[in-house]
């Protein structure tokens, strides 16, 4: 019997039931979001009952001019058995007019939006008005690339929206909220346009190695018109300051608004952008922060620093640079690509610092083959083992318009230091360092630096003996606002007295390890006793340093560095501090529960106790499944000054949900703070 009186009036996606099964309830997005290599259900309502000899075929199409070739326009028989096979349409139940089918997409099944549409014998074809759905990775499928096979892992790294990005130095590691907000609507849209960008063709969408390698690139604006601006000038009046921003989903969602890339961005928000940009289309991705990082231009696994006699850090001749903590990523998945053993966490970095194959992008690179110094592995492994395993070669300049310099120290152990991400499950920092590298000194250490060096043929690194242990010391934080007392420490490793000029710089700086103010300096003589110790004071009183604020006012940090020079034997030593600031806090009012769609009032209150008079102070306040980001403005605020601000929350998501405020003034910025509440 002909199947031309069959005709079809309605087709269910069946949102809420393929949502649960698919772990994709959180994303508020019109259309139906499934995850690739497991099945999901349709719901036809036909105009009579389906008879056996009926042949309906679904067609699936992704982008402009779909091909079956390339699996991007493929066509299933509705069938009333399971066969096997990559794709499948099978009949799960009838019952009157009304038909069920279920689904199957195959585990490496192109990632992309999808329309669908239902063929009817040759001349009917029946297009729902809203025809597409979105198919993400699909790590809870052991057959997809991205299998992650521990539940508490998946929960964080893929389904949380909430998290912290670390921050400050090794020695005062601060954890920075951050709502990453994949879930918020129109953010997949936006990662979906981002995948029609001209780098990464259909076929590349379904490999996460060559999609993660394109986003590192895409999150960027320095190839393709990518989403954020980076600038570490410190002067951003043109855009928003990096230190600004409290989540993800606004930038995206700006630049989905603007066509624009978004100004502007530093390290960490690279990396919060490109974790919401992973963890929504599926693949687990975590922001990971390794504090005193090396950025090696050249390529030689050594960063020079250059000071002056007077031990003041000289910026201008150095092309490296050691950074007081850089943010990247680590993304998960299997690398078919390399030889057996790759597989799992791979490095990922959108902060553009340098250029490869002509783009700036980064990674994946296998955390196994940085661990084991095997820098010849792609991608970016030898720039990657550099940040945490570079040797930091000090050298003294030896005056004003000289380029005669003189080597002062080689540190083997002064980069890669407590590299940090959120714990899964806990609010807590997780040091994932032996992930990255052996223990510093051990043998395994050793012979992983042997082995990059071999690769890359370098000299190893050669050890070095001294005279005099310094050392310099500070309790840290610092109150902003109070005295700074440093400590130089001497202690003589000889048999015989040594008469040392002490020299020390305290200098402002930026977090990326660039000088930006000078504050003070001290020169001092000083006999040091055979096998004894003494020390020399250096005093910063809160002015000095306090009047320099508004040239480096976010991430806030001072570097002491200290430098010991011994005539008779001669040497030279030197040794450096980095201090950061403790902020007065902003006090978070909030309700412990609250009820879905039942509005309620956060309240923030802060003082200004910091010493120097805030200008331009604008409070920001984000909380996802609460309210959209709201920014209040408080002009100048004096010292002693408290404001208070409300915001009426109106709640759309259950379960826990933060509220993250931050303080920006024209002396100040990046004090933080964070409340929570649970919705019932």
């Amino acid at each position: 019997m002909p199947d031309t009186d069959l005709s079809i009036s309605s087709l269910s996606f069946l949102k809420e039931l393929n949502a649960e099964l698919h772990h994709t309830s959180d994303f508020l997005c019109e259309a139906l979001v499934v995850r690739r290599g497991q099945s999901f259900r349709l719901r036809l309502q036909l105009s009579r009952e389906l008879q056996a000899q009926d042949r309906l075929l679904i067609q699936l199409s992704l982008g402009e001019r779909p091909l079956q070739a390339k699996e991007t326009l493929v066509e299933l028989l509705v069938q009333r058995d399971p066969e096997p096979g990559r794709w499948g349409a099978t009949i799960t139940q009838t019952s009157h007019n009304q038909c069920e089918v279920d689904l199957k997409t195959p585990p490496n099944a192109i990632v992309g939006k999808y329309s669908l549409s239902v063929k009817i014998g040759d001349n009917y074809t029946y297009r729902p008005k809203h025809n597409h759905f979105y198919l993400l990775f699909n790590p809870w499928c052991e057959e997809d690339d991205v299998y992650l096979p521990d539940e508490a892992s998946l929960q964080e790294y893929v389904l949380s929206d909430l998290g912290y990005v670390y921050v400050g130095h090794s020695k005062d590691i601060k954890g920075r909220p951050w709502n990453f907000g994949q879930f918020e609507e129109g953010v997949l849209e936006l990662c979906m346009e981002l995948l029609d960008k001209k780098r990464l063709g259909q076929a590349a969408r379904r490999d996460p190695v060559r999609l993660a390698r394109a986003m590192s690139a895409l999150v960027n604006a320095n190839d393709d018109r990518g989403v954020l601006v980076g600038n570490w000038s410190g002067k951003y009046s043109d855009g928003t300051s990096p230190i600004k921003w409290t989540g993800s989903s606004s930038i995206l969602l700006e630049y989905g608004r603007t066509r624009a890339p978004v100004k502007y961005g530093q390290c960490w928000v690279f990396s919060g952008v490109l974790t919401t940009v992973m963890r929504c289309l599926g693949i687990p991705a975590r922001s990971v922060t390794n504090f005193s990082s090396a950025h090696d231009t050249d390529g030689n696994l050594t960063i020079d620093v250059y000071v002056s006699r007077s031990g003041e850090r000289l910026d201008n001749m150095a092309a490296d640079s050691i950074w007081n903590f850089h943010v990247w990523n680590d993304v998960w998945m299997k690398r078919p690509d390399l030889p057996e053993g790759y597989d799992g966490w791979q490095a990922l970095d959108a902060t553009p610092q340098e250029e490869s194959e002509g783009v700036f992008q980064c990674g994946p690179c296998p955390l196994k083959a940085i661990k084991h110094g095997e820098v010849h592995l792609p991608y970016e492994s030898k720039f990657v083992f550099a940040e945490v395993n570079a040797d930091r070669v000090v050298w003294r300049v030896q005056g004003a318009g000289s380029d005669a310099v003189t080597k002062v120290s080689e540190q083997r152990h002064a980069v890669g230091r407590y590299i940090s991400t959120k714990a899964a499950g806990r609010d807590q920092r997780e040091d994932i360092t032996a992930l990255y590298k052996f223990p510093e000194g051990s043998s395994e250490e050793r012979k992983m630096t042997d082995r990059a060096c071999a690769i890359c043929s370098i000299a190893p690194p050669s050890q070095e003996s001294s005279q005099l242990q310094l050392g310099l010391q500070c309790p840290v934080p610092v109150r902003l606002g109070s005295p700074i007392s440093v400590s130089v420490c001497l202690s003589s490793l000889g048999p015989r007295p040594l008469t040392l000029t002490i020299m020390a710089a305290a200098q402002l700086q930026a977090y990326n390890g660039k000088t930006v103010a000078t504050v003070k300096a001290l020169k001092q003589e000083v006999t040091v006793q055979a096998e004894t110790s003494t020390s020399v004071s250096m005093e910063i009183e809160a002015a000095e340093y306090l009047s320099k604020l508004s040239e480096v006012n976010d991430n806030l940090l001072l570097r002491v560095t200290a430098m010991a020079e011994c005539e008779k034997p001669y040497f030279v030593c030197t040794e450096d501090i980095i201090i950061g600031f403790e902020y007065p806090p902003i006090t978070v009012d909030l309700p412990v529960t609250a009820k879905l769609g039942e509005p309620f009032t956060g309240t923030f209150t802060f003082k200004n106790t910091t010493g120097v008079p805030m200008d331009n102070c604008k409070l920001l306040v984000e909380g996802l499944g609460l309210f959209k980001l709201a920014t209040f403005n408080h002009g100048n605020v004096p010292v002693g000054r408290i404001f208070r601000s409300e915001i009426l929350c109106a709640p759309y998501r259950r379960g826990p949900r933060k509220i993250i405020a931050t303080i920006s003034s024209d002396q100040i910025s990046g004090i933080t703070a964070e409340g929570a509440v649970t919705v019932e």
